[in-house]
């Protein structure tokens, strides 16, 4: 069952919000979707959802188009809040996992076990509007797996949620991928990706800009990081041959570096200067590539 995305544009007027996007997502993968905000994350997601028609290319899960007769195959949890304000949680999730299929005995046992994992067993007979932003963002995950879908996608996921809850729900998204699921996710908090996924595509403007494995998209990034902490400036290697940027830290600098060999020239020119306490080469971040690729930074 994988999801093919083939040449897929969509237009809205003259505005083309999505163009000529292409992507294969296998089945019971982790892929990441990035991209500032309107660079058309939640349109394409509209499309793999048969929302929203493409106006050139075409959307294929396990080889159909995605409409009512096979919806309970997949789960979606929308970025913005669709859930119903005045109706009592229970209710609400039972009626939406039988619209899915699901039989209200087996609905019921599902919500009792998801509300007990997420420590929110009191929320039952709870109204959707009495409870806290965070809060309802758990409720409305529950609503788009109760039906162990094939096909999760998840738009901005930890929206809302505090540390603790947001390593709460990265497990329960582990655990939905381990029983098969195949889920896609966006995310303005690239941790999360690097953390969560093995493949992602990053989007500009509609258009890819980056797609592939992570840790290949790192390799031929080629930059590194440079971490070091002493006890002397060290705002003066800013002009040092192949350091590309200084980021000043509590604890000393961040230096992205062309290569490694930068870093022993580096080492060699500040050995003598006094105390070094720490100096460490890491890949780059997620944040990085994003950083260059789309020319935004992330809050």
């Amino acid at each position: 069952m994988t999801l093919h995305i083939k040449n897929v544009t969509k237009r809205f007027g003259d505005h083309v919000a999505v163009n000529n996007l292409s992507l294969t997502i296998p089945e019971k993968s982790m892929f990441g979707f990035l991209g500032a905000n309107g660079a058309g994350k939640t349109t394409t997601f509209r499309m793999i959802l048969g929302l929203i028609d493409a106006s050139d290319g075409e959307i294929k899960w396990n080889d159909q188009s995605i409409g009512y007769h096979n919806s309970n195959e997949v789960g979606y949890l929308p970025e913005e809040r669709g859930l119903y304000p005045k109706m009592k949680v229970k209710d609400q999730i039972v009626y939406l996992a039988r619209l899915r299929g699901m039989d209200k005995k087996s609905a019921e046992k599902e919500l009792t076990y998801w509300l007990d994992r997420f420590n929110v067993p009191e929320y039952e007979n709870k109204r959707v509007e009495e409870l806290s932003k965070g809060n309802q963002q758990k409720i409305q995950f529950i609503a788009a797996i109760l039906h162990k879908p094939s096909l999760l996608i998840l738009d901005e996921p930890f929206s809302g949620l505090d540390p603790v809850n947001v390593e709460i729900l990265k497990e329960a998204v582990r655990d939905i991928q381990r029983q098969g699921a195949t889920i896609v996710f966006s995310s303005h908090r690239m941790e999360h990706v690097e953390e969560l996924c093995e493949s992602l595509c990053i989007i500009h403007k509609g258009s890819t800009v980056v797609h592939g494995g992570l840790r290949e998209i790192k390799r031929s990034f080629g930059k590194k990081n440079l971490l070091i902490d002493t006890d002397f400036d060290l705002t003066y290697l800013s002009s040092f041959p192949g350091v590309v940027k200084v980021k000043e830290r509590m604890d000393g600098v961040e230096l992205q570096i062309e290569n490694e060999a930068v870093s022993q020239a580096i080492l060699k020119e500040i050995n003598s200067k006094g105390f070094i306490r720490q100096f460490s080469l890491e890949e780059p971040s997620l944040n990085d590539i994003f950083i260059e690729k789309v020319g935004a930074s992330f809050e």
